[in-house]
């Protein structure tokens, strides 16, 4: 697995619920060490224990642990680059649904050795949509849930998300535009540069 998204989980651990959560989660995993290299590979097994050891931490199952990680990585101060790089798909939020499938092209840009699994986005009707993880590793899609939730807000759409999950591992979010533009939403200018 990147250090990148072990990183990550690592991030919001210590910057939504406090180093000392972390460092719990970090000796719960066995670990070894308590902060992960961003540009270094890890064992995905490795990573699964942290993720066990924050679910446990939290009292929530994975999934929705997952979805969190989703939204802090929108709607957190620390992490305004992947925000910058999701708005970059789109000037309002139909727009970014159908820039979805080009997400891990426009990742790899930033991050060369970065792969994240394939999106398939299908328009059924008229602000209706349904996106489908397409590869592992499980869990992406509760990921995508909480990024889609926060960027929904983001442009001020009111969305409906129902994320589900098959014992094959597919993974799909069904999403009903309600009204797009619902609320002001955050402002973005294309020039601006990351914090």
């Amino acid at each position: 697995m990147h250090g990148l998204i072990n990183r990550t989980i690592e991030r919001f651990v210590r910057e939504t619920r406090g180093e000392s959560l972390w460092l719990r989660v970090a000796e719960q995993a066995e670990l070894g060490f308590v902060e992960f290299e961003a540009m270094l590979s890890y064992d995905a097994a490795l990573t699964e224990r942290v993720l066990e050891a924050v679910s446990a931490a939290l009292l929530l199952p994975r999934e929705s642990v997952l979805e969190d990680i989703g939204t802090y990585l929108v709607s957190h101060q620390k992490t305004e680059a992947v925000r910058r790089l999701l708005r970059f798909g789109g000037v309002d939020f139909v727009e970014f649904l159908h820039s979805l499938e080009d997400l891990p092209d426009r990742a790899r840009l930033a991050v060369a050795d970065l792969s994240l699994p394939g999106l398939e986005l299908d328009e059924q009707l008229a602000g209706r949509f349904s996106l489908k993880v397409l590869a592992q590793p499980a869990g992406f899609g509760a990921v995508m849930l909480g990024v889609l939730r926060a960027m929904a807000d983001d442009y001020g759409a009111l969305v409906i998300l129902e994320y589900f999950s098959d014992v094959e591992g597919e993974e799909r979010i069904e999403i009903q535009l309600i009204e797009e533009a619902f609320a002001a939403g955050r402002g973005f200018e294309l020039g601006a540069r990351a914090g």
